[in-house]
């Protein structure tokens, strides 16, 4: 008779960072299962004691923390403007990027009343900005923002409720030079991050329609998404310019970089430091 890990055991090594695939290990009977499930709990705790350790007396801050600011400091340099935007957001503005109520995304929404939500995206605000800017200064025009993002996604290994992205867009550009532009700025991105093993995939957006994704080589995770205009919706911002703009999850980032599986050791978190197990 073989035995497997139990719920519990599984449950708590994958708190501790170990794979689907090595918690389901079979064993001659449950004797032998619970000294290997006890050598391996005080290995991983150890690890991750080890892992604290260096954190409080070297680094002291997430990684989340210092990309976000490493990536400013980068865009900056390159032209772009940081703005900052409010995590409510008018449901009219959803409206106007096509979510409605047969909207695919409309039931991820993070309703406050009628009239507000929680931010699902960047995108809105962003144009926003963007609209006045472009009435008051010369093209091109550059900006991104880098915030908390909400949606009621299924707590899968790849996604949570509340998330870091970062928007940039850049207004003006021939229309010519828009697809070279996007790899220009992916590749400011992902040397920020330290990732270089990144391709291209041609998507379906729900709000965009063709979008072309930034993937992760190895996994195949997607890490951003690119758009380019004049696109329709742009007509609900007063907007005629042509533009490129790329989003990315910063969580992602960080899991294709530290070879990680499951986001949420890296989002915000009261259990996790800087993805280190707290109930250690």
């Amino acid at each position: 008779m073989t035995a497997i890990f139990s719920d519990t055991q599984k449950r708590r090594l994958r708190e501790l960072g170990v794979s689907i695939a090595e918690t389901e290990l079979l064993f001659e009977n449950n004797e032998t299962r619970d000294r290997k499930y006890q050598s391996f709990e005080r290995h991983l705790v150890k690890k991750e004691r080890e892992r604290l350790d260096e954190y409080i007396e070297k680094s002291r801050r997430p990684k989340i923390c210092t990309l976000e600011e490493k990536l400013a400091k980068r865009l900056a340099a390159e032209g772009f403007i940081q703005v900052s935007t409010p995590v409510i957001m008018k449901s009219a503005s959803l409206a106007k990027m096509g979510i409605d109520e047969v909207h695919p995304l409309f039931s991820q929404v993070f309703r406050i009343d009628e009239k507000r939500c929680m931010r699902p995206m960047l995108a809105p605000h962003l144009y926003e900005i963007a609209r006045e800017l472009l009435r008051l200064r010369e093209e091109p025009v550059r900006l991104f923002e880098i915030g908390l993002c909400f949606r009621k996604e299924s707590q899968g290994a790849k996604h949570a409720s509340e998330f870091t992205m970062l928007n940039l867009a850049e207004f003006g550009l021939p229309d010519t030079e828009r697809k070279q532009r996007i790899e220009q700025l992916t590749a400011i991105v992902m040397n920020c991050v330290g990732n270089a093993d990144y391709a291209y995939e041609v998507e379906e957006s729900e709000v965009y329609g063709d979008t072309v994704d930034i993937v992760d080589r190895a996994t195949g995770m997607e890490l951003g998404s690119s758009a380019m205009g004049p696109h329709p919706l742009d007509r609900n911002w007063r907007i005629n310019s042509t533009w490129v703009g790329i989003g990315f999850g910063l969580e992602r980032l960080i899991m294709a970089t530290d070879k990680r599986a499951n986001m949420g050791r890296l989002a915000r978190s009261l259990t996790y430091l800087d993805g280190i197990r707290l109930n250690i």
